[in-house]
């Protein structure tokens, strides 16, 4: 999680290098109607250590200057509960999982602008887990639906072929299978909501 806050935080950073652009008129739109992106946190996958080996396509269309509407394929695994806020226990091991969850699913989303680059969104994804003990052999299956509420601002580069989209997040999971107990023990502790997690999408216009 903090190599995405400082990856985060560079990109933004770097941004104000940028000649960029806000937003689309309706005659921009018919050349930028449809985009294909992901997202930054595939960095994290160069970590030593508990890599999170996530991977995510983003396919979308842009219905009016005003909504966009995509679809999100992913896959990642990780070794604590999510719910774990920011501060000693995120970072603490006796808070791990004894072995790991894999997860791959998708997200229907939906972006709303209100100002400029300026939008929310709401993620909605369906996730199919498998738990994984510490030998990394699955001894169980799960499902849980996974929202994020998402707070960001949309800036076009390259004469708006190109786009970034930092933000800022509320995940929810107010859906899912009863976990396998030993990891149950582990998640019921947190809440199923964790507040503040940083985003950074980008992607290409088409």
């Amino acid at each position: 999680m903090q190599t995405k806050v400082w990856a985060v935080a560079l990109f933004c950073w770097a941004l104000g290098t940028l000649d960029v652009h806000a937003q689309y008129s309706r005659e921009q739109l018919e050349s930028n109607k449809f985009f294909m992106g992901s997202s930054l946190f595939m960095l994290a996958n160069l970590l030593p250590e508990e890599s999170p080996d996530f991977v995510q396509l983003n396919l979308g269309f842009r219905v009016t200057p005003k909504d966009a509407i995509s679809l999100e394929l992913k896959t990642w695994r990780y070794f604590e509960p999510l719910g774990i806020p920011y501060g000693e226990d995120r970072a603490n091991p006796e808070e791990n999982f004894p072995g790991l969850i894999r997860e791959h699913g998708f997200a229907l989303v939906y972006q709303r602008f209100w100002w400029k680059g300026l939008y929310t969104g709401i993620h909605v994804m369906s996730a199919w887990q498998s738990f994984l003990d510490e030998g990394g052999e699955r001894f169980d299956q799960g499902f849980q639906i996974f929202n994020t509420y998402r707070l960001g601002y949309h800036v076009q580069l390259w004469n708006r072929r190109f786009f970034i989209e930092p933000s800022i997040a509320i995940t929810h999971r107010p859906i899912h299978t009863e976990m396998p107990e030993s990891f149950r023990n582990q998640d019921d502790q947190w809440s199923k909501f964790f507040f503040g997690e940083p985003g950074f999408h980008f992607g290409v216009n088409f």
